[in-house]
């Protein structure tokens, strides 16, 4: 129902009546209010037409709300009931398709100019921007700065091709592209080089034995000869690759200036080429801040890390930020763990040059030492500092480089504190060591101990043992009525003299029952 009256303003009347209406009283008035709205925030003139218009009873009434967060604001500080979506979106449409019908005086054509200039009021609020902290700038120069290399290299072989023809051994002696250029259009014709060009030669090549050997290799070349129309257009040519490669240390020179504008920070941990290849990946240095550290890990190895999603192999542990000092620094087995500790930091000093208002680059360096002490730690065991202890460092830094705007005393009270505290932290540390080591020494002693019980208790048992033999071979010569006990090796005698005697009695006994037989059977 609430469709079909809004096409026409007969029915819409009937359905929606104008109670109070409060129109904003200049175009910065208009402004202020829908930067409010657009932020979720209640603005007063808002809180005004609403504390005057709606109903006493807050329970009873229920506002429609075209914005949620506007919506949670009103619900928080004035207690109204908020809807949104639904009917209300239809009738704010209606609202706004017959609004110079509501409202007495108003036409559709200044009700139509009054939204478009407040529409581009509020767009040249929106993309209002600081000229020094322009990171587009940035983006436009480190493009154009790679093609710059991509065009200077090619441009550089097409040279050293073209006068190959006429000087091949030049290509030998030099290896530098700007050099060669420069060679190329300063000798021309080979075979006018003499004596009196080698000061020449020395100021380009910088290197006296490299001058004389271009000269010598001049005079014994197997090049062909060349006309001089040609050499016209190889030495523009050569102009013309001279004049880029100058102009890009120029723009470099631009691109350093104003990431040590845009981005101190990112640019003193990372570097500026790198800094700025992040930034312009990223799409702005505003968008590089919302990154978590793991996508700056890998920003710029997207299909590296698609191809192994896919195939379900290794991600790529790094992207762009391979071409910085440290990964290359790294061993093998830690290029991994550098690379992640240094997207971490990259994160932060990203936020830093963000957000903050005042742009510095001592956040940047205090980063830049923390890797290097992670670098030394995986190296050499050293332990890192704590992150808490070096931002605390860095604050005072800064706080101190401001200049007035926190006195030094202040400062200097900041600064014996967290010395204060580090040497608390180093009292601890060595209590704990000390305690470590007395609980290691305690434990040894321990063990040592219970080593020499047991070896005792084995000893015990088998002296008991000899005492027992002893006491029982006392006993036995008692018995057999002896006083004194024989020695062992007199014993096994008497034992065999005694088994001797034995045998001697049994043939006897068995003679005597023969003679007995032999005497009986004669009866």
């Amino acid at each position: 129902m609430v469709e079909e009256s809004i096409l026409t303003v007969g029915k819409f009347h009937n359905v929606v009546k104008l109670v109070a209406f409060s129109p904003f009283k200049s175009a910065q008035s208009a402004l202020e209010n829908i930067n409010a709205i657009s932020e979720g925030i209640l603005h007063e003139d808002l809180r005004l037409l609403l504390e005057t218009s709606m109903p006493a009873k807050k329970k009873k009434a229920l506002l429609g709300v075209a914005d949620a967060k506007l919506g949670a604001a009103i619900l928080e500080e004035l207690g109204y009931q908020c809807q949104t979506g639904g009917v209300v979106a239809e009738i704010l449409r209606g609202i706004r398709l017959h609004f110079h019908a509501l409202v007495k005086g108003l036409t559709a054509q200044s009700a139509s100019k009054a939204q478009l200039g407040l529409g581009h009021s509020y767009s040249r609020a929106k993309v209002k921007f600081n000229v020094n902290r322009v990171d587009n700038m940035i983006i436009q120069s480190i493009s154009l700065l790679d093609q710059l290399d991509k065009d200077i290299n090619t441009f550089s072989m097409r040279v050293r091709e073209w006068y190959g023809y006429h000087f091949p051994e030049l290509i030998k002696i030099v290896s530098e592209n700007y050099t060669y250029c420069r060679l190329a259009k300063f000798i021309g014709n080979r075979r006018e080089l003499s004596e009196e060009s080698l000061e020449g030669l020395e100021e380009i090549v910088m290197d006296g034995a490299k001058a004389q050997a271009i000269l010598e290799a001049s005079r014994s070349s197997m090049g062909m000869d060349i006309s001089p129309l040609d050499l016209i257009n190889i030495e523009s040519f050569s102009s013309r690759v001279i004049s880029l490669s100058e102009y890009r240390k120029g723009l470099q020179e631009y691109l350093r200036s104003k990431m040590s504008q845009v981005a101190p920070s990112l640019s003193a941990l990372i570097g500026e080429v790198v800094g700025a290849r992040l930034i312009s990946h990223a799409g702005s240095l505003t968008n590089l801040a919302k990154y978590p550290a793991s996508t700056v890990q890998i920003l710029g190895a997207e299909k590296a890390l698609f191809r192994a999603l896919k195939t379900r192999g290794n991600t790529p542990k790094y992207g762009l930020i391979f071409h910085s000092t440290f990964i290359g620094r790294a061993a093998a087995k830690n290029k991994g763990r550098i690379s992640r500790y240094l997207a971490n930091k990259c994160t932060i000093a990203s936020r830093i040059d963000c957000f903050s208002e005042v742009p510095t680059s001592v956040f940047g360096d205090k980063l830049r030492e923390q890797v290097e002490e992670r670098l030394a730690f995986y190296e050499t065991g050293q332990p890192p500092r704590k992150n808490l202890e070096v931002m605390k460092e860095a604050v005072v830094e800064v706080r101190l480089r401001d200049g007035g705007r926190v006195p030094w005393s202040e400062a200097s009270e900041v600064v014996a504190e967290v010395k204060r505290k580090q040497e608390k932290k180093e009292k601890k540390r060595k209590k704990r060591e000390k305690r470590r080591l007395e609980a290691l020494a305690a434990a040894a002693e321990e063990v040592e101990n219970s080593v020499l019980e047991v070896e005792e208790n084995d000893i015990e048992p088998k002296k008991k043992k000899k005492k027992k033999k002893q006491q029982e071979e006392e006993e036995e010569p008692e018995e057999n009525g002896l006083e004194e006990p024989l020695p062992k090796k007199k014993r096994k005698v008497a034992l065999e003299v005694d088994g001797e005697e034995e045998d001697k009695e049994k043939k006897k006994k068995k003679k005597k029952k023969v003679k007995v037989q032999d005497s009986e059977e004669e009866d």
